[in-house]
């Protein structure tokens, strides 16, 4: 999954990003409203988390701009502005939900798995098509071979294709949800974790579209 991260606070942001790649998040990293803005409008992220007090353009003014869009991304503010009136007015601009500093980086990621699962159209904490099940809080995965835990981008990688079953996803697509700003691609990295999830969850685990791209299958 790409995760914008609009954050000015360098000690906060710092934080952030190494907890959010460690969870096998690609991370991009704005550090001023106009920055922020420039990138979501050039790059198609699954989450965006955002700081309220920024340089150049306010947090709600770069809200505002998101939503202006008719854009569905889902947007979790991270703020001090602790007074309800601030909070009601990001919630009336499109906001999806508040978490407020200090926060738990536990809490962080939780509200985060949540709003993608309810991007996705999913309730259900657990990810599958019944025959694969992932679970993202634990990165442990269960197919032909029984449970298993996966690296960072073989997670990455699976989940991507199991937000959608029968979906399919080129390499450009897989790409970027593996890797952020800054990170370099390495050749054939998608085939590699394909081969390496594979050898975990069963040979017919993801499906090759010659030409195309990767899928699950849909849920039988």
């Amino acid at each position: 999954m790409r995760v914008l991260l609009v954050e000015d606070d360098a000690m906060i942001g710092d934080a952030v990003e190494l907890a959010l790649r460690m969870e096998a998040y690609a991370v991009d990293r704005a550090r001023d409203g106009i920055v922020a803005l420039q990138a979501f409008r050039a790059q198609r992220y699954d989450l965006v988390l955002l700081d309220l007090g920024l340089p150049g353009l306010d947090g709600m003014e770069v809200l505002g701009a998101m939503r202006a869009g008719d854009d569905p991304v889902p947007v979790l503010v991270i703020t001090a502005r602790d007074a309800i009136e601030a909070r009601i007015n990001g919630l009336d601009l499109g906001a999806d939900d508040y978490v407020l500093k200090p926060f738990d980086m536990g809490e962080l990621l939780a509200r985060m798995r949540a709003l993608l699962r309810r991007k996705g159209g999913v309730a259900r904490a657990m990810l599958g098509n019944g025959t694969l099940t992932l679970d993202p809080a634990t990165r442990e995965a269960g197919g032909a071979h029984g449970p298993v835990r996966l690296s960072g981008r073989e997670f990455a990688l699976l989940q991507a294709l199991l937000i959608r079953p029968g979906a399919i996803l080129s390499r450009s697509q897989l790409e970027e949800r593996i890797y952020g700003w800054n990170e370099e691609v390495e050749s054939n990295a998608v085939e590699f974790l394909i081969h390496g999830l594979r050898k975990k969850l069963g040979s017919d685990a993801i499906k090759n579209v010659r030409g195309v791209g990767w899928m699950v299958d849909r849920e039988g």
